[in-house]
């Protein structure tokens, strides 16, 4: 591994912990079943209440609505930016077997878009379809849910659309920060090499992270929380594993991209959920 790659490691690494339990005491708090309990939560400030730190769910917070949407937007994009100050000892449980996957998955990233995926044009071209449209459709149901909530005036499905957009926002953001940070060579250019700080791949167009995958996982992982059904949850989080991985087979995206693309928009969109959720719109 060369030098630039493994200093973006740590970088990432370190973007990673943006999403730590930061001040969440999860043990004795109150969320409703879901096949995400076991992951990890994600960024906030601690609040402390009588001595002990406020779970983020409990923390008090105005309601989901197109008017507090703006606000809540800067103020989660606020909090992922400071949330390194939060790290604590037991979020190893997860950063350590994340920052070990990445590091294996960048070393092997040439090897893996050289060698393993195919670089059929033909292949390639409808993994690429099959990502935007995958893609597409995790943003334009959250707009429909809105919508939907709206008409028939159901506060828990209006909740969902408006939660998963705010998400979305927050991982583009994060996206876009990432790819001007890193310039990395798409896994066409250079015989798939993957170098970083590399002009003529940089800004916007920069292959670290996914953009997809974060768009996708952050709006799925809203979606998932909001839902108290298994089946939806393993459709959705089916479908945005689609995602990630058509970026790859398309020949658009190293798996390391993906891999801390979608852990980044997942993170980000169960942050999202826990800090803006109203128990009373859930359905049981």
């Amino acid at each position: 591994m060369t030098q630039n790659k493994l200093f973006t490691v740590l970088v990432f690494a370190t973007f990673a912990l943006w999403n730590p339990r930061a001040g969440a005491q999860g043990a004795d708090a109150q969320q409703p079943p879901s096949s995400a309990q076991s992951l990890p939560n994600a960024p906030t400030a601690a609040v402390t209440q009588g001595g002990d730190d406020l779970p983020l769910e409990r923390q008090p917070h105005s309601p989901a609505t197109a008017t507090t949407t703006p606000k809540h937007t800067l103020t989660d994009i606020g909090h992922i930016a400071v949330s390194p100050i939060y790290i604590r000892k037991r979020d190893l449980k997860w950063i350590l077997p994340l920052t070990g996957a990445s590091i294996a998955a960048f070393a092997t990233d040439p090897t893996t878009m050289r060698d393993v995926v195919s670089r059929d044009p033909g292949f390639n071209q409808t993994s690429a379809d099959v990502s935007d449209g995958l893609r597409d459709g995790f943003i334009a149901l959250p707009v429909a849910l809105f919508g939907a909530g709206q008409f028939i005036h159901n506060d828990h499905v209006r909740e969902t659309g408006i939660l998963a957009g705010e998400a979305m926002i927050g991982a583009v953001v994060v996206d876009e920060f990432t790819k001007l940070c890193t310039f990395r060579e798409r896994p066409n250019v250079d015989n798939a090499n993957g170098e970083f700080y590399i002009g003529s791949s940089g800004g916007v167009n920069s292959s670290f992270v996914s953009g997809h995958s974060m768009i996708a996982w952050s709006s799925a992982a809203v979606m998932a929380d909001e839902s108290h059904s298994r089946w939806k949850q393993f459709l959705i989080y089916t479908a945005a594993t689609g995602v990630s991985v058509t970026r790859v087979t398309a020949q658009q995206h190293f798996p390391t991209d993906v891999l801390l693309g979608s852990a980044g928009g997942w993170l980000i969109g169960h942050y999202v959920y826990r800090a803006h959720h109203h128990a009373d719109t859930a359905v049981r």
